[in-house]
């Protein structure tokens, strides 16, 4: 199947999820998530502010903070590229062309390397650590450079066996679901 049409399907899939089903998911991710050596390591996150469809990020935003870790959120630049910047309840925020709350662009970014932990967002996922994403191709570019250590968190429902893997698609480390951390480290 196109990742396009993979893309729809799993909105529409997302979209239609029961608020406490989608709860309890999240509970169970997250602690999958916060029991995790390479979670508590980390001195810096990164991740996105979630959108209504994707597993909530607010309760690992607090618990980053209530541990000391920084945070950072990413902020799209032109030619399909991103960059990340320190996120608090006072940053100063704009939304950007892709009505995605982001990071002021006069704000300085944080280089790659310090960057611990980057928690990847996507709508489906293969076995093998595979994503299928939003469609901008912005988290392959920042990836192909990126040293780090990736997660993604997934629902049962955006767990697919295969998909078509393009050459520019990035492998995650870990894929975290409802039941288990699975790990894709080669």
């Amino acid at each position: 199947m196109p990742k396009k049409e993979i893309r729809q399907q799993m909105i529409k899939r997302l979209n239609n999820l029961p608020f406490e089903q989608k709860k309890e998911q999240e509970k169970n991710i997250y602690e999958l998530l916060f029991g995790m050596e390479q979670w508590k390591k980390a001195e810096m996150v990164a991740l996105t502010l979630s959108q209504e469809l994707e597993l909530t990020t607010y309760p690992i935003i607090e618990k980053a903070w209530k541990e000391g870790k920084a945070v950072v959120v990413p902020r799209t630049k032109k030619n399909r590229e991103m960059d990340f910047v320190v996120y608090s309840s006072t940053t100063p925020m704009e939304t950007s062309s892709f009505g995605l709350t982001e990071p002021l662009k006069t704000l300085p970014a944080i280089p790659k390397s310090k960057i611990d932990l980057v928690i990847v967002p996507g709508l489906a996922y293969s076995e093998k650590g595979y994503r299928v994403g939003f469609g901008g191709g912005y988290y392959d570019r920042f990836l192909a450079y990126y040293k780090g250590t990736t997660i993604s968190l997934v629902f049962k429902e955006q767990k697919l066996v295969s998909f078509p893997v393009e050459a520019f698609d990035i492998p995650l480390d870990f894929l975290i679901t409802v039941e288990k951390v699975k790990s894709l480290k080669k």
